[in-house]
């Protein structure tokens, strides 16, 4: 009697077959508008820092190393791949992709670093990008931020004029020690 009935159970539970997903050795892909690492287009990017203002996890830092050459860090170390940037980005510059399986022991493997060449306005004093014509009116951001890109830390101090102080101070600006 008990033979027949666990004859039974071992029938009943190769019915199915496989059930699981094979999938370190068979990748799924992602879904439909999944939000994965973000990818930043350089042609496309004006240098409007808007990315690195909205972003709640402070992972974009925009530094303005003299009136033509804006340094934008991304870190996506602290990234929470809320889609945030690519969101608020005027360009499109900044498009969401479907990588998700991003872990290293290097942590350089995770950032990029852009590097974008500005012109400024000799009516208003802004930057604007020189690769891309008729930008000026999409621009807010004035003048020189102060961002540590170094201690990969987001300064809120931006000046009209460059201030040889300000900058010093940010440049040996070291994290708060917990």
């Amino acid at each position: 009697m008990w033979l027949t009935s666990k004859i039974k159970q071992v029938l009943m539970v190769l019915k199915p077959g496989t059930v699981t997903l094979g999938y370190p050795f068979i990748p799924n892909p992602a879904p439909k508008d999944f939000r994965g690492q973000p990818y930043w287009d350089h042609h496309k990017c004006i240098g409007c820092g808007g990315c690195a203002a909205h972003c709640p996890a402070r992972t974009i830092l925009v530094r303005d190393l003299c009136q033509e050459l804006r340094v934008m860090l991304y870190d996506s170390s602290r990234c929470t791949y809320c889609g945030r940037c690519a969101d608020v980005c005027p360009e499109s510059a900044i498009t969401m992709t479907d990588k998700f399986e991003l872990a290293t022991g290097d942590r350089e493997d995770l950032t990029e670093r852009m590097e974008l060449f500005m012109l400024t306005c000799q009516r208003c004093g802004r930057c604007y990008n020189m690769e891309t014509e008729n930008i000026i009116d999409k621009m807010d951001l004035k003048g020189y931020r102060y961002d540590n890109l170094d201690a990969r830390a987001l300064i809120p101090k931006a000046t009209e004029c460059i201030d040889t102080a300000v900058l010093t101070e940010t440049e040996t600006y070291q994290r708060p020690a917990k």
